[in-house]
């Protein structure tokens, strides 16, 4: 944790796969959302068929989803080409996933007077194939005057070295959510990004 929640600029949350940082997000959107404060950007959901995990999905917080992964054999209902962009069992959709996702985090489509707050849900392997999104992230993060509430995977492995540039920036706090926290930790999420939005988006 590079500063403390009170007084990051940015605000990350890590943890295990499923322990629940997406439904956290989802809340806080919520929560940010009622208290006056505009949202942009977007997150990723699973895609079930008959209760088995067949990929993901990019959602924009408003706009229209997109394919980000499939398993492997379904790749071809992408774009009736075989995928270079794999992790794991899953295809990556990089094209759909540009064109989904990247504009939401646009600086310049912000409305005049408001600044949002931006959500990117996550930094992870499979948005790193695209440059673009990189260049994207590490722009808004690095642009004055912007609060971002982001998802990045757990430290394990070999480490994925964009990652560790977020996840170690001396503007952010990281939560790193439990089993033990998850329940509990919403509203200290909530109040670091409205701090942030306070000090340094007036």
């Amino acid at each position: 944790m590079a500063v403390s929640g009170t007084t990051a600029r940015h605000i990350f949350l890590t943890g295990t796969p499923g322990i629940g940082k997406t439904t956290l997000i989802h809340k806080a959107c919520k929560s940010l959302t009622e208290a006056g404060l505009a949202t942009q950007g977007f997150y990723t959901e699973e895609v079930r068929v008959n209760g088995k995990r067949t990929g993901f999905d990019v959602v924009p917080l408003h706009g229209t989803r997109g394919p980000l992964a499939r398993v492997s054999e379904q790749c071809d209902t992408f774009s009736g080409r075989r995928r270079e962009y794999r992790v794991g069992q899953y295809s990556v959709d990089l094209q759909s996933f540009e064109q989904t996702a990247i504009p939401t985090i646009n600086t310049r489509k912000v409305s005049q007077g408001k600044q949002p707050v931006f959500v990117i849900d996550e930094i992870g392997k499979m948005e790193l194939f695209s440059q673009s999104f990189v260049q994207s992230v590490r722009g808004i993060l690095d642009k004055p005057m912007t609060t971002v509430l982001a998802t990045i995977p757990v430290s394990r492995g070999k480490p994925i070295s964009f990652v560790e540039e977020v996840r170690y920036r001396k503007d952010a706090v990281v939560y790193t959510i439990t089993t033990e926290n998850r329940d509990t930790i919403l509203s200290e999420i909530v109040e670091s990004v409205k701090c942030s939005v306070e000090t340094f988006s007036t």
